[in-house]
């Protein structure tokens, strides 16, 4: 596959597997992310070309400059996954303001920066992909997840609201809502043996990120098989 694939948060976690994944089919993908030590870590599992870039997605002006860089040197960017998201559960009124600006800053604040920097590009060529991960906590309300929950309804609005305005062209974009995965998100709950491997989940996003006769994805929901074992 001949194609550009930038994805957010590709640090650990879901954002790796998609990484390695993509490289492994021969596409030059971006890694973007807060930590440049995680970053260097992906990349040294990737078979094929890659870039790095360090960014911090709750800033529109970084979120500009790196992905200016990234179609200087790279080129036009044909997969834009944004995966980056943080998450403080608890109570609501034990909450912080800095995880509260946190999560909405990050969560949803980065996916509508990310996502304007490739629209015009998209949309001049009319082609692209866009994915924006969502959990299900975009689906439905959970304890100890209210802001958390917030930011994501947030995306779950902004990415049906663009599909829409999409609509004319043959820009795709699409949320993916799955359960809770072992990535370091979850902590040290992510040893459940009912939690999702996130290559498996990056194989199922994966298989929607590609053109498919008469068929239109919207969202691709994902929940945990809690009767599997």
């Amino acid at each position: 596959m001949d194609m550009n694939v930038v994805i957010t948060g590709a640090g650990s976690g879901l954002g790796a597997s998609l990484a390695k994944k993509y490289s492994d089919l021969g596409c030059h993908v971006c890694l973007l992310g807060r930590t440049q030590t995680k970053l260097i870590r992906t990349a040294e599992t990737l078979t094929n070309n890659h870039s790095i870039y360090e960014v911090d997605v709750s800033s529109k002006q970084d979120v500009a400059k790196v992905m200016h860089l990234i179609k200087e040197e790279v080129g036009a960017i044909d997969v834009l996954i944004n995966n980056a998201g943080v998450g403080s559960f608890d109570l609501t009124e034990n909450l912080t303001e800095e995880s509260i600006h946190q999560m909405i800053d990050i969560n949803l604040k980065g996916t509508i920066f990310c996502t304007q920097e490739v629209l015009d590009d998209m949309k001049k060529r009319n082609q692209g992909y866009i994915v924006n991960i969502i959990s299900l906590s975009g689906k439905r309300g959970k304890a100890t997840e209210s802001v958390y929950s917030a930011s994501k309804f947030g995306v779950r609005g902004f990415t049906e609201s663009l599909a829409l305005e999409l609509e004319p062209t043959a820009v795709r974009i699409f949320g993916a809502y799955m359960g809770n995965m072992k990535t370091e998100l979850w902590g040290g709950a992510s040893t459940e043996e009912t939690f999702m491997e996130p290559d498996d989940v990056a194989d199922i996003i994966m298989g929607n990120i590609k053109p498919q006769k008469n068929i239109l994805v919207e969202e691709v929901v994902i929940k945990n098989d809690k009767n599997k074992y």
